[in-house]
């Protein structure tokens, strides 16, 4: 074929990859907050690679991670408005539009993963509980599944962790959040409130002792130089919402419906798998390479003691509804 044909060829070719790319009736512009690696990046991999290649073309996805479109709460505003069609978040990030997901900050709420993803399953009371919340709120998002995307664990520079007597009196700090603050005050802690891009210097000085955070999080600011003793006390384990615009939602017909949440539920077990391949790598790591002493306490007894500290922020944050739906899920 002569030069000039194949050229031709070829922008034929290209032409009708155009031509296809565009032709998708559904473009989804898909949010997270965070840059990888994390498991919401691949989450939402996941969810493009399935709904495009299950939906022949008809579903479009770009994702948008790094937070470029916005911070979670503004994101949540604009899906309301349809501007944006899906996210994957913490939530955490949405408690201002649904303060029921307080609930999740809760220490010890989930015994393990395994034990999150069975009580927020799809067809389970608490997932059912959620979408009545969204509906309620008048949010205009409907709830597409919940899962989990890794433990936040207590690290301190003084000595290794394997019981309850080996933190008390620590300067422990805390984020300005009553519960966390009153859950590391039953634990015999002494609760300092120190903003996170002052943690490193607030450690290194002694004004805190001790600190909770995600892995990623305590590794990526190297808090490990100056809090060198990680204790794996997986007190929180992070849940994750996927959501999508209800005006979106609305103009699905039933079957891409039906792919959507396939590909939602899909996604958050992916999540889980992720989050374990993350935290277990990242752990190995800090102790080969950057000097960290691992512990894995039992934690029965800090379970012992927060029991009844749940109880009580329950009632106090008027969440007594859902935790009671929580624990009769386990």
């Amino acid at each position: 074929m002569k030069p000039t044909r194949v050229l031709a060829a070829l922008a034929v070719l290209m032409g009708l990859g155009a031509v296809t790319a565009q032709a998708a009736d559904f473009k989804i512009r898909l949010h997270t907050l965070v840059k990888s690696p994390h498991p919401y990046n691949d989450m939402a991999e996941y969810m493009k690679a399935e709904l495009e290649s299950k939906s022949g073309g008809r579903i479009s996805v770009k994702i948008f991670p790094g937070a470029s479109l916005g911070k979670d709460p503004a994101v949540i505003g604009e899906m309301g408005l349809g501007t944006i069609d899906l996210m994957i978040s913490s939530t955490n990030n949405a408690v201002k539009q649904v303060p029921e997901y307080q609930v999740f900050s809760m220490p010890y709420l989930f015994a393990s993963f395994d034990d999150l993803m069975a009580t927020v399953r799809p067809d389970g009371p608490v997932k059912a509980y959620y979408d009545k919340v969204y509906a309620d709120r008048k949010l205009g998002i409907r709830l597409l599944a919940l899962g989990g995307s890794g433990t936040r664990n207590m690290s301190n520079a003084k000595r290794p962790v394997n019981s309850l007597a080996d933190i008390k009196g620590m300067k422990m700090r805390t984020p300005p959040s009553p519960m966390i603050s009153k859950t590391w005050a039953a634990l015999g802690t002494l609760p300092v409130t120190i903003a996170w891009s002052e943690l490193y210097a607030g450690i290194q000085t002694g004004v805190a002792e001790a600190l909770e955070s995600s892995i990623p999080g305590y590794k990526g600011s190297k808090l490990y130089e100056v809090a060198p003793y990680l204790a794996l006390t997986a007190h929180t384990i992070q849940v994750n919402h996927v959501s999508i615009a209800q005006r979106t939602w609305d103009k699905l017909p039933d079957d891409l419906k039906a792919l959507m949440t396939d590909a939602a539920i899909g996604a958050s077990a992916l999540g889980i798998v992720k989050a374990r391949e993350y935290e277990d790598s990242f752990v190995a790591d800090l102790s080969k390479n950057h000097g960290v002493t691992v512990t894995r306490p039992d934690t029965a007894e800090f379970r012992a003691v927060l029991k009844p500290v749940q109880d009580q922020l329950a009632q106090d944050m008027n969440l007594t509804e859902v935790l009671g739906l929580i624990r009769s899920s386990q």
